[in-house]
């Protein structure tokens, strides 16, 4: 086993060394801002470590990166508009209600959206937009069933397997 980590320690040395720079300067002109572009570079990087596998055989490893912070920015977006959705929820409330939010509790519904944000990274595309769809935007099962082109017992399916992701990603919810 000692001769395989250091394999992949080379690997992971090699390919941060040689394309880090790069990285960060296309993530810079992507987003306009050197920290957020340092940021996904990082975690882009994590990424790939963490999946092992995909520094084995990875022929175009800029193609490789490139797709892996693609997808981090999408999941970054995504998490931004469900927290500036949730604060102008918020600011209508605060409006309508005698009392605001404490910080603590805006803190905690912010790491609970992060937390389904996270459980719902873990599904497939159909299930999260079938969550998505019913929940967020309020379509009954029928039209998602629909507009994903799978039967309303799929998407039954799909809502349970959410669920459950969002019940196993955040223990509070299951009280």
């Amino acid at each position: 086993m000692s001769a395989i980590q250091p394999s992949l320690q080379q690997q992971v040395q090699s390919l941060y060394s040689e394309h880090h720079g790069w990285l960060v300067g296309w993530l810079r002109k992507k987003l306009s801002c050197p920290h957020g572009a340092a940021d996904v570079a990082q975690d882009t990087f994590v990424r790939i470590i963490a999946s092992r596998d995909a520094l084995f055989g990875m022929r175009e490893p800029r193609a490789y990166l490139s797709t892996t912070a693609k997808r981090l920015l999408l999941d970054r977006a995504r998490r931004q508009v469900l927290e500036r959705s949730y604060l102008a929820e918020l600011a209508l409330l605060a409006d309508s209600l005698p009392g605001a939010p404490s910080p603590d509790e805006i803190l905690m519904a912010v790491q609970a959206l992060e937390q389904i944000a996270a459980a719902l990274a873990g599904l497939s595309a159909k299930a999260r937009a079938a969550f998505l769809l019913h929940y967020l935007e309020e379509q009954p099962q029928a039209a998602v069933a629909a507009q994903l082109d799978v039967s309303t017992r799929m998407v039954q399916k799909y809502l349970v397997q959410a669920l459950l992701a969002c019940r196993h990603a955040c223990p509070g919810m299951a009280a």
